[in-house]
């Protein structure tokens, strides 16, 4: 087998390339020891809050009897990472349509097995792309540091190069895996582990749309949601500087649409009708705030909730804010913003009341702000998902939220790459423009709780939408997924 940080889809890259990817995985193995006499016995656990609802069972590397035998003829492996909640999400969307398919969702999350050398690559690296998250909030650093490795950094091959080899760190966790159980990563590193470890059948579900090499994971099918990345990808555009690469094979790319769950796939047309009931009848309109996993926009969400007090005081405008597991992102909150604290509710930890309070408030009015905080990761992401349907605006930034089929009010971005998903919102009708500061932010805040033309307008898109199949793609991955492996077959 070639080498897949010497060559990438036949473009081979330099000695001074391919030494920095040996000293990287060196470095890393100097700081992990390796663990190639270790055998990780697998076994399968019941999820305790997504196993009900999306029929997920986890993968842990754990010593004992499992409690389920691997289903070789419909399990299907979720391969993610904890960062941020942005692959989480992609990952339960792809759990949630496995399971409408029939099939059985086994949870691979590779960040969360503490003794082995794969979760202390990645986590070292999670630190650190956190960290960046976080000091982004710095104009200097952001345009002289974080943008410009987020959008040119990682789009090159040699990125790709030195993950690759890293990657090879991390094909101990499916040791013990049946290697004809396919294999949908939602992060790249899942789908390039796999592969290392000869796993058979491997779907690399990529999550932004700006062409990166970072999302390459050689030997797997490529998804992609928008068809504007295409030929970004399928020329590898911009990827080894001005020199024009070789191409990836027809079969190894394939567009499939936005990656939804099965829940909010099948009830886009009766919540859209409540949100224009809701606007028609004058009831409080419903901003979602949901904040990303590396905690970054604290300040805007306090800027929006400072603007929308008035109204909210006067039943004109209701607010969820999800601070994921940022506890102290509420507690700061509610601490410097003056009456904050009279009109908020807490559903706090408690994800059974919360989930409850999301379905109830399907139908039933709602008034002033919700908190909700939960410290399980599960609880932290999904929570999200079941506010979407009951709300009327969801305030983001343009990353993976960007592909639902909710009317979005884009803020700041963090990260460059990510800009691409509020451009393909705005296009598609079901999102406004990225508003890269607070008076424009707050501006878009008023034209839809003032007015009825955006509500009304991506509404209609979102409808449009999802006649023509746009938000079908989790399907279609996991149809991919299965089609590689009966193909074989």
């Amino acid at each position: 087998m070639t080498d897949r940080s010497k060559v990438i889809f036949g473009n081979k890259m330099s000695d001074s390339v391919y030494k920095k990817a040996l000293d990287s995985k060196k470095k890393f193995l100097e700081k992990y020891p390796d663990d190639p006499d270790v055998t990780y016995n697998a076994v399968i656990k019941d999820n305790p809050v997504i196993g009900d609802t999306l029929g997920v069972k986890d993968i842990r590397l754990e010593e004992g009897e499992s409690k389920y035998p691997f289903d070789e003829e419909k399990g299907l492996i979720v391969g993610n990472i904890r960062m941020g909640f942005g692959h989480y999400r992609i990952s339960m969307a792809m759990a949630s349509c496995a399971h409408a398919l029939g099939y059985t969702p086994y949870w691979l999350d590779l960040n969360s097995f503490p003794k082995t050398t794969c979760t202390k690559v990645i986590s070292a690296q999670n630190e650190l792309y956190s960290l960046g998250s976080r000091l982004s909030k710095n104009p200097v650093f952001n345009k002289v540091v974080w943008e410009p490795v987020n959008y040119e950094g990682f789009r090159a091959l040699s990125y790709n190069a030195t993950d690759q080899k890293n990657a090879e760190l991390m094909a101990a966790v499916y040791q013990n895996i049946p290697k004809d159980i396919p294999v949908i990563g939602t992060h790249v590193w899942p789908a390039q582990a796999a592969l290392h470890a000869g796993m058979k059948y491997v779907v690399n579900a990529i999550p932004d749309n700006w062409p990166m090499a970072l999302h390459l994971a050689e030997g797997a099918v490529h998804t992609i949601q928008c068809r504007n990345a295409y030929m970004g990808y399928r020329v590898l555009n911009g990827m080894n500087k001005n020199r024009v690469c070789k191409p990836m094979p027809n079969n190894d790319l394939i567009y499939t649409g936005h990656y939804v769950d099965d829940e909010i796939v099948k009830n886009i047309k009766s919540d859209s009708k409540k949100r224009m009931k809701r606007k028609k009848d004058k009831k409080p309109m419903r901003f979602l705030l949901t904040i990303g996993g590396a905690g970054a926009q604290k300040e805007i969400f306090e800027a929006i909730i400072k603007h929308l007090l008035p109204a909210v005081k006067k039943d004109q405008a209701a607010i969820f804010v999800n601070v994921g597991d940022y506890r102290n992102v509420w507690d700061e909150l509610v601490a410097s913003i003056d009456g904050m604290k009279d009109v908020s509710t807490e559903h706090f930890e408690d994800f059974r009341a919360a989930s409850e309070f999301s379905a109830e408030a399907l139908e039933a009015d709602v008034t002033g702000i919700h908190g909700f905080y939960h410290s399980n990761i599960f609880e932290a992401v999904y929570i999200t998902n079941l506010l979407m349907r009951c709300s009327d605006v969801l305030v983001t930034k343009p990353s993976e939220l960007s592909f639902y089929p909710v009317p979005k009010l884009f803020i700041r971005r963090v990260g460059k790459h990510e800009m691409w998903g509020a451009i393909h919102s705005a296009e598609v009708g079901d999102g406004t423009l990225e508003c890269r500061d607070i008076p424009h932010i707050l501006q878009m805040t008023d034209m839809f709780l003032h007015g009825d033309r955006l509500l009304s307008d991506m509404t209609e898109a979102i409808l449009s939408n999802n006649k023509a199949g746009l938000y079908d793609g989790a399907y279609k991955v996991v149809e991919k997924a299965f089609e590689l492996r009966n193909k074989e077959k």
